[in-house]
C-alpha cells in the first residue's frame, strides 16, 4: 500500500530531530568506519611490523559503543527498532492506537534507564585509566550514556506522532 498524498515538510520540532536524527546517523557511520581502521592498524602493526599498539582495544571499545549506542537511537528515530509488528497489525484500530502509544513509552523507559545507568558507570571510573591508553576507564559507557537519552527524545516523539489524529498515519 503506497501513500500517494503529498506530504507537508516537517515543522519545527519534528525538522530539528530530522536533522538530530541525520547528524547520529553520521556519528555512528564515522565510529564505524575509525573502528575498520583501528582493527586494520592492529592486524598490520601485530602481523606485519610485529609491534601490537596497546590503545587499539580501548579505542576499538570506545567505537564500538559509539557506533551501536548512535546507531541504536537512530533505530528509534526512524521506527525500525525490534517489534512486534505483525501483531500490531492484526489488531483493531483501537487497541492497535493503544499499542502505538505504549510502545514508545516502553522505549523511552528502556532508553532512560540505559541514560541513566551509563551516565552513573561513566562518572564512577573517571578517575581510573585505561590500560593502554590515556582515557578513563568508564569512556566507552558514555556513549551509551548519550545513546540512551537519544532514545528516550526520539521514543517521546514516536509517541507525539502516535497522539496525532488518524490523518498523520503516514508520518509514523
Amino acid at each position: 500500500m503506497t501513500d500517494s498524498t503529498p506530504r507537508t515538510p516537517p515543522a519545527g520540532l519534528q525538522r530539528a530531530l530530522e536533522t538530530l536524527a541525520t547528524a547520529v546517523i553520521h556519528v555512528a557511520v564515522v565510529a564505524l568506519l575509525g573502528l575498520v581502521v583501528v582493527q586494520g592498524w592492529q592486524v598490520f602493526a601485530r602481523y606485519v611490523i610485529n609491534d601490537s599498539p596497546s590503545w587499539t582495544e580501548p579505542v576499538t571499545l570506545l567505537l564500538l559503543s559509539t557506533a551501536m549506542s548512535m546507531g541504536a537511537a537512530a533505530g528509534v528515530h526512524t521506527n525500525r527498532h525490534f517489534g512486534f509488528f505483525l501483531l500490531a497489525d492484526h489488531l483493531n484500530p483501537l487497541a492497535r492506537r493503544a499499542v502505538d502509544a505504549v510502545v514508545p513509552l516502553v522505549v523511552a523507559a528502556i532508553g532512560a534507564v540505559i541514560a541513566w545507568w551509563g551516565w552513573a558507570l561513566w562518572i564512577d571510573g573517571l578517575h581510573i585509566k585505561t590500560a593502554g591508553a590515556d582515557l578513563p576507564q568508564s569512556v566507552h559507557y558514555l556513549p551509551l550514556s548519550v545513546g540512551g537519552a537519544l532514545m528516550v527524545v526520539f521514543a517521546l516523539n514516536r509517541l507525539r506522532l502516535a497522539l496525532q489524529p488518524a490523518a498523520l498515519e503516514g508520518d509514523r
